[in-house]
């Protein structure tokens, strides 16, 4: 072995302390990447076990048992049965939590049957010993059959026999059990034999996975026919022999733990879950409890992100004038600080939101209430094709819609989990609130109804509501077209209260906020390149004459030159590609009570919807003193049409917001949306329908107000 790498898989329930061991395990020499075709997180790293020997380590996405819902499931299913070409496992670990053994046995005796090199690594031992479990390990062995050590990742106790250990099993010192943990040769004896026939040397466990999942390996067109043939011949049923399976599992587990595991008794610990599950899953209050904790989640993203994200602005922008005053007035100089640092701006700002967001999250799995949310709203997100679990990445969907579709991974069926991202965008994210408030603030007239309800307040109120109907009425519409033939099950483990582990929750917020920088950031830093050069570039020398035309005036006695500056931007816009793009559109928006300018903003905001704003204040001329937003306000409310009309009044105005309520304005979703799908398909139609619809209501609404 001292000649080559030794490979291991990590694998494990989730929560068992998997993540710990691997970090424990490789230190700083760890790579984030995805496994091949599928958007799952991939953890691997090096380890030194000896002078002699290093070992690659691949931590494998956490999962319950050998029968995959989820993607990521799936991923560590492949590997684990052999079907992964990519990854070949010469040890397999299995992290087993002591505190809940009964459950983590199930998964680690399905592997010990697949006849691979296994490793049991006990984690949550000091939890165990709070709880009142002894285990007693040679027993545990013993019954099992492969070796069992207890490991302390956090306190680094245990590592070096683990590591010793390993080394042992790959040298083949110890063995795999020669007999079955269960007879699974009974389960389906002669479908079994005729199956090895085709692929000799397969255990009877791992040829019964043959039998359930071939169609999912990858295997020839002969070699499927086989499978099929065999199956029909002996009438094989998938589910009865999954549930005999388990049945008998679990009656071994029993006997495993009178053997080697002394609990005490759970009914103290039972009273209190029951009692909190009373009151959090009750039939009226559990719902207001939900609405309450939802809503301090909600309130918590925009109150946390708040200042590392004006921060993260007020520091863009500081750098970006720094550098505007020390650099040489060139395309160069206008590339780097309003298109590179622009761009770098439009990225980093939302990695506040993100890790916080997820931070958040990862509180709610680790005491066990985001189980209970996905129970509590499952019966009204199934009635539009959607699951309970879908409903934190919708909620999620109001701070921001990329952290929110990626934390749509959770969802086990791909139909589910589809309309759930093709949804999300059409939550009110904060990035539209900038729009919302300039233009509530020009059309809404600040009265009261009943002398305490604001006018402008509710109708704030009312366009967050209106995006929320909106995407259950679309995912109930949609459920009808998507045809992925999946069943749906909500199986939902209600696991024990406890408190948050708070050392999971930093590197959780960091690996979410370093693949949403290094992955969804480079496409957008493409597109606002992109962007800088549509606004910077016209065709021909319609620039150069307009900057001719302002060097004149410039020259002249008495010109108010800041006025005359602010002006010049406006008209080197309106003749750049991205102005002659508006005008070009003006005929299609007309419809809609929009003008060329609007039109600009509204290209403009595909790289952020706030760009809106920023967007309007260069087109009327408006600087970036303190009082820019007042200004702009009152230059948009002067604004007039050819024809002498106002271009933002109730209609236009009203029109405008139910536009940027359902149009998808915002190139970052497109983008992790096509990352988390892995297709442009989906983010095209998510584009088209978005628009189709924003028009149409929009049109709708300017009709109804004119």
């Amino acid at each position: 072995m001292s000649n080559k790498v030794l490979h291991i898989a990590l694998v494990g329930n989730p929560n068992s302390g998997k993540s710990s061991l691997f970090n424990c395990l490789t230190g700083l020499n760890q790579q984030v990447g995805n496994f091949p075709g599928v958007t799952v997180d991939k953890k691997s790293g090096l380890s030194s076990f000896s002078k002699d020997l290093r070992a690659e380590i691949v931590d494998l996405p956490g999962t319950y048992s050998l029968y995959p819902r989820r993607m990521d499931e799936w991923v560590s299913y492949k590997v684990l049965i052999g079907q992964d070409k990519l990854i070949s496992a010469d040890v397999v670990v299995v992290v087993a939590d002591a505190s809940n053994l009964k459950r983590n046995l199930l998964f680690c005796t399905q592997i010990i049957d697949l006849k691979v090199p296994v490793v049991i690594a006990l984690t949550m031992m000091d939890m165990a010993k709070r709880k009142g479990i002894k285990i007693d390990i040679a027993a545990l062995e013993r019954e099992l059959g492969v070796p069992v050590i207890p490991v302390a990742p956090r306190k680094n106790k245990g590592i070096d026999a683990l590591k010793k250990t390993i080394e042992q099993t790959a040298n083949e010192l110890y063995q795999s059990p020669s007999r079955d943990f269960i007879d699974n040769k009974a389960l389906a004896p002669e479908a079994i034999d005729e199956v090895q026939l085709v692929f000799p040397g397969l255990s009877d466990y791992t040829t019964i996975h043959y039998l359930i999942n071939h169609e999912s390996f990858e295997l020839s067109q002969s070699e499927q026919a086989q499978i099929e043939s065999i199956e029909k011949k002996h009438k094989f049923n998938p589910t009865k022999t999954q549930a005999e399976e388990i049945l008998q599992r679990y009656s071994r587990i029993k006997h495993i733990m009178q053997q080697a595991v002394s609990e005490p008794d759970p009914l103290q610990k039972k009273i209190f879950t029951e009692r909190l599950d009373n009151l959090l899953l009750h039939r009226v209050w559990g719902y207001f409890i939900l609405l309450a904790v939802l809503f301090l989640l909600f309130q918590s993203v925009f109150w946390l992100a708040q200042f590392p994200m004006d921060l993260i602005e007020l520091g863009f922008a500081k750098l970006s004038g720094g550098l505007s005053t020390v650099l040489p007035d060139t395309k160069w100089t206008d590339l780097l600080i309003n298109g590179v640092l622009a761009g770098l701006s439009g990225i980093l700002v939302f990695v506040p939101q993100i890790m916080i967001l997820f931070g958040l999250i990862t509180l709610l799995e680790d005491t066990g209430y985001m189980a209970r949310i996905s129970f509590l709203s499952d019966r009204l997100m199934r009635s539009v094709g959607l699951n309970g679990k879908s409903v934190m990445p919708m909620i999620s969907g109001f701070a921001c819609a990329v952290p929110a579709i990626m934390s749509a991974r959770n969802i086990e069926n791909r139909k589910e989990r589809l309309l759930t991202i093709l949804i999300t965008p059409l939550m009110s994210c904060s990035a539209r609130l900038p729009v919302y408030t300039i233009l509530i603030g020009l059309v809404i007239p600040k009265t009261y109804l009943l002398g305490f309800l604001g006018v402008q307040g509710l109708v704030m109120m009312g366009l967050y509501l209106l995006g929320l109907v909106m995407a259950l009425i679309v995912s109930y519409v949609a459920k009808w077209f998507i045809k992925i033939n999946e069943k749906s099950f909500f199986i939902l483990e209600l696991p024990t209260y406890r408190s948050p582990r708070w050392k999971n929750i930093i590197p959780t917020m960091i690996s979410k906020a370093r693949i949403f920088v290094f992955d969804a950031g480079k496409v957008i830093m493409v597109i606002s390149l992109l962007l800088w050069g549509l606004s910077s570039f016209g065709p021909g020398k319609s620039m150069d004459k307009v900057t001719q035309h302002y060097e004149q005036l410039k020259k002249e006695t008495g010109t108010n030159q800041i006025q005359l500056n602010k002006e010049y931007n406006t008209a080197k816009l309106e003749s750049s590609y991205a102005g002659i793009l508006g005008k070009t559109i003006e005929p299609i928006i007309t419809p809609l009570g929009y003008d060329w300018k609007i039109g600009i903003a509204l290209i403009t905001s595909f790289a952020a919807r706030e760009v809106f704003v920023g967007t309007m204040a260069t087109l009327y001329s408006v600087g970036d003193d303190d009082t820019g937003e007042l200004v702009l306000k009152e230059k948009m409310k002067a604004a007039k049409r050819p024809d002498g009309t106002p271009v933002f009044n109730l209609a236009s105005g009203l029109s405008l917001m139910i536009f940027y309520v359902f149009a998808m304005q915002c190139m970052s979703t497109l983008v992790i949306v096509r990352k988390e799908t892995k297709t442009w398909k989906w983010p095209i139609i998510q584009l088209i329908y978005m628009t189709g619809l924003a028009y149409i209501l929009s049109w709708i609404v300017y009709q109804l107000f004119k």
